[in-house]
């Protein structure tokens, strides 16, 4: 920008400075405005005039650019301040419990001591590795080729639905599917496991932050421009305070504190869904006991 200003000052002047010299030979005698100014000098006044006003407006756009990338720049710094933040504290739980369980382990007096720290320290590696693990997804998503084909979304669905009722943590667990039928349901553009991945995301966060009596719906509608992912419980519900931050990366509301997870699920299921052209988006209401619905919505491809 601030090179274009000093180019297009450059422009004026230098027609302002050519009408003034060239105009005597145009106009035998040149012309004399009322108030004594030749027509060149005029010409050039204007230019001169014009020049400095553009430069002006230009110093002013710039500082205005300026201030606004500061504070662009200054929002990003405390984002990632609170990732940081953020991730210390997940890291912190697990990196404790597993130190606390190789004390014990080397103090254990008999087997069934031993056990439990063996225990214990699995428990904390698997949750230290589950953590890194989804940091990794995360961070290569968008470096990541995605397929482009079409999809069956309802049947991608039932087999996230089984594939999450066949975990041992949720076998007695009931999840109602519905998908819509008539009309047949149209295909997305997408790729397969990916889109997997956040749809199988959103119904173990639905299992995992509900009691085992809670029901668990995953609808899957038409509504003629999109598609749309429904996985609702009767849970709890999602506070009020935690709503606006759910989706950030490694970010665990109360209710989330004392689950397994890695805070980073939500985060991984938006950018998938991003990445297909999609939203997502979530309502709950904890007043009320009435549990979290969250939404997909997918572009359907007509063709």
């Amino acid at each position: 920008m601030k090179r274009l200003s000093a180019i297009l000052v450059l422009v004026f002047l230098a027609i302002g400075a050519l009408a003034y010299y060239l105009t005597p030979f145009f106009w035998q005698p040149e012309p004399i405005l009322a108030f004594r100014l030749g027509i060149g000098a005029a010409i050039f006044t204007i230019m001169f005039t014009l020049a400095v006003l553009i430069q002006i407006i230009i110093i002013i756009y710039d500082r205005g650019t300026e201030q606004s990338a500061r504070n662009v720049t200054r929002e990003q710094d405390e984002l990632h301040r609170q990732f940081l933040r953020r991730l210390d504290h997940e890291l912190k739980n697990p990196l404790t419990g597993l130190q606390a369980a190789l004390t014990n382990l080397r103090e254990a007096q008999n087997a069934g001591e031993t056990h439990a720290a063996i225990e214990n320290a699995s428990q904390a590696a698997t949750r230290l590795g589950r953590i890194l693990r989804d940091l990794r997804k995360l961070a290569e998503l968008d470096a990541t080729m995605l397929e482009r084909r079409p999809l069956d979304v309802g049947e991608l669905v039932s087999e996230m639905v089984s594939a999450a009722g066949n975990l041992p943590a949720y076998h007695e667990r009931s999840i109602n599917l519905l998908v819509s039928k008539v009309p047949a349901l149209p295909p997305v553009i997408g790729d397969r496991d990916i889109l997997g991945l956040a749809i199988f995301n959103l119904i173990d966060n639905a299992l995992k932050f509900s009691a085992s009596s809670d029901a668990v719906e995953v609808r899957v509608r038409d509504d003629g421009h999109a598609l749309f992912i429904e996985v609702a419980d009767s849970g709890a519900g999602i506070p009020s305070q935690d709503q606006q931050r759910i989706f950030d990366d490694l970010y665990r509301g109360e209710n989330a504190r004392g689950t397994q997870g890695s805070g980073v699920g939500l985060a991984l299921a938006r950018r998938i869904v991003q990445l297909h052209w999609g939203e997502i988006s979530m309502r709950s209401d904890p007043a009320h006991g009435r549990g979290t619905v969250f939404t997909i919505r997918l572009p359907a491809d007509r063709k």
